[in-house]
């Protein structure tokens, strides 16, 4: 019978050890380092190929920048601030979100919903994710001067929201497109494929800083 030193054993158990530990770490740290994106149509790509829609380029741009992140959108068409209020914890749940992007508030303001009620539903989104050690973006959005001093305080409560929850904000998501008609599908609400870079690159200047 061959024997084998104890030494010898202590060390492969402890080799194996610590190689479960490595992998149960890199394991946790890939999934802390999820970007949810939480929207609506003008994040979940309606109209235009979904690797056209701007969290795709999003999850490309971090590849290219070698930063270690990875995408979850979790952005649905036609979603309000309520909904994604109700839908948010099993979100928080799945994708274990380092960074949460809330892109919620357009449907909101298009149907002239009670702008306080966006505001604490806008509010109870970002506490829950902080409350998960996320950091948050809170994407603000502008209705046509048409809707008159309504479209003001719904610009105002993104950015009180922001205040309030000491988050990160994005003034527009659309700025730089909504004046440009050229950039627009059939419908006139939502953006196209070309107009995507540009959403990005507004999104970008609010996200990059909660990456380092």
């Amino acid at each position: 019978m061959v024997r084998f030193p104890f030494s010898s054993l202590v060390r492969s158990l402890i080799q194996v050890l610590v190689l479960a530990s490595l992998a149960a770490a890199a394991s946790t740290t890939w999934a802390a380092r999820n970007i949810l994106v939480f929207g609506d149509s003008l994040s979940a790509g309606y109209g235009i190929p979904q690797d056209a829609a701007w969290p795709s380029l999003l999850a490309k741009r971090l590849k290219q920048e070698r930063l270690d992140y990875s995408v979850a959108n979790a952005s649905i068409s036609g979603e309000t601030t309520s909904g994604g209020r109700t839908r948010l914890a099993a979100a928080l749940e799945k994708s274990e979100p380092a960074v949460v992007v809330i892109a919620l508030g357009a449907n909101d303001g298009l149907r002239g919903l009670p702008v306080k009620t966006m505001r604490d539903n806008l509010a109870a989104m970002a506490d829950a994710a902080q409350k998960k050690n996320a950091r948050v973006l809170i994407v603000g959005q502008r209705l046509p001067p048409n809707y008159g001093p309504y479209a003001t305080q719904f610009h105002e409560a993104f950015a009180a929201v922001a205040r309030e929850k000491k988050t990160a904000l994005v003034d527009f998501l659309l700025d730089g497109v909504a004046t440009r008609p050229e950039l627009f599908q059939a419908d006139n609400l939502h953006p196209t494929a070309e107009a995507q870079p540009m959403l990005l690159e507004t999104v970008w200047q609010g996200l990059a800083p909660l990456l380092k």
